[in-house]
């Protein structure tokens, strides 16, 4: 399949610090990252030098503490694990920036300016992905003023909210860290939450988007957006973003089957403009999150393959999936009350 030609992208999930705390060196080309990939079992796809490839210009770069469980022996088992966690990951992108090869970016004004500038570095927006970290409501100041602009509450279960497979509501500490969300201007991410902490989050009324989630029209659980759910992100402003990993295409899909083509994220894409209208839809991609090529729907043996996806798409609606749909998210709405 031929790559279409290049537009702007803007992805809305990228674990990119979680990689470089496992030891892979994102500086590095894709071949010599792989030569050398302490990961195993995961082909890694992504590198700065794919991602500038690609045309990604704009990425939710992701604060990723990882809980104790079966695959992860190391992992947080408290509060103060998970902090730790965080902050080596902040840490990690605060050097990357002053290397030149990230803008922290907090407001959508900083947005515009460096869409339109020359920089070659990634603008990132950073995006917590479970709220475990944050002490409390007393504490969102704290990650507010180091530059999170984004949290998704729950990942699995957390101190804040049911998630995926572990379903629940909000507990009185997600009450109220959702509703210092919203006071201080900190957008939610619906990606992981359960139905019942979902809706109970939008009656508190913060701002709305969903960074990575398939369509459950598709899929068994509670891990992607029922088309309920995608109304109300849409409603709501919100952009939804599409992910590469085939266990989130085709129900049953496992290791060892032909990886889903990538026509499975086309049909998700389509369920989703059926829906809520193409402005809805954006990426999120979710590459090395977790899962590497052998993942990956067919056809995307790397990031900078991640475009072919639009040639399966509308011509009209190309454009507005690629990066201009976050895009309209991000000036209008980063870091606004």
């Amino acid at each position: 399949m031929p790559l279409t030609p290049r537009a702007l992208l803007i992805d809305g999930h990228l674990d990119l610090a979680m990689n470089a705390l496992a030891g892979r060196d994102l500086t590095l080309g894709l071949e010599a990252l792989r030569a050398r990939d302490p990961v195993t079992g995961q082909t890694a796809t992504v590198t700065f030098d794919e991602i500038r490839a690609a045309g990604t210009r704009v990425c939710f770069a992701t604060l990723f503490a990882l809980p104790q469980g079966p695959g992860s022996p190391g992992g947080y088992t408290d509060h103060a694990g998970a902090r730790a966690q965080a902050l080596a990951q902040l840490d990690q992108y605060r050097r990357w920036e002053d290397a030149g090869l990230v803008r922290l970016l907090r407001e959508g004004r900083e947005v515009e300016e460096h869409l339109a500038g020359g920089s070659g570095a990634l603008g990132v927006v950073l995006l917590m992905e479970g709220a475990d970290p944050v002490r409390g409501a007393d504490d969102l100041p704290f990650w507010v003023a180091s530059g999170v602009r984004v949290i998704g509450p729950a990942w699995g279960c957390t101190r804040y909210a049911g998630g995926t497979d572990a379903p629940g509501p909000l507990t009185a500490a997600g009450r109220d860290l959702v509703t210092a969300m919203r006071e201080l201007g900190v957008a939610l991410d619906a990606s992981h939450l359960d139905d019942a902490s979902f809706w109970e989050a939008l009656d508190l009324g913060p701002r709305l988007l969903a960074t990575h989630t398939n369509s459950r029209a598709f899929l068994p659980g509670n891990r992607h957006l029922t088309d309920a759910m995608a109304r109300a992100v849409a409603e709501r402003g919100g952009v939804i973003g599409l992910v590469f990993l085939s266990t989130f295409l085709q129900p049953g899909w496992e290791v060892g089957q032909d990886r889903v083509p990538l026509a499975g994220v086309a049909a998700h894409a389509r369920h989703y403009a059926e829906v809520v209208g193409w402005a809805s839809v954006g990426l999120g991609t979710d590459l090395d999150g977790g899962f590497g090529r052998e993942k990956a729907p067919s056809g995307i043996e790397r990031y900078r393959d991640v475009p072919r996806l639009l040639g399966l798409l509308p011509a009209e609606h190309r454009a507005g999936v690629a990066g201009e749909n976050w895009r309209r998210w991000l000036t209008r709405y980063l870091g606004t009350r």
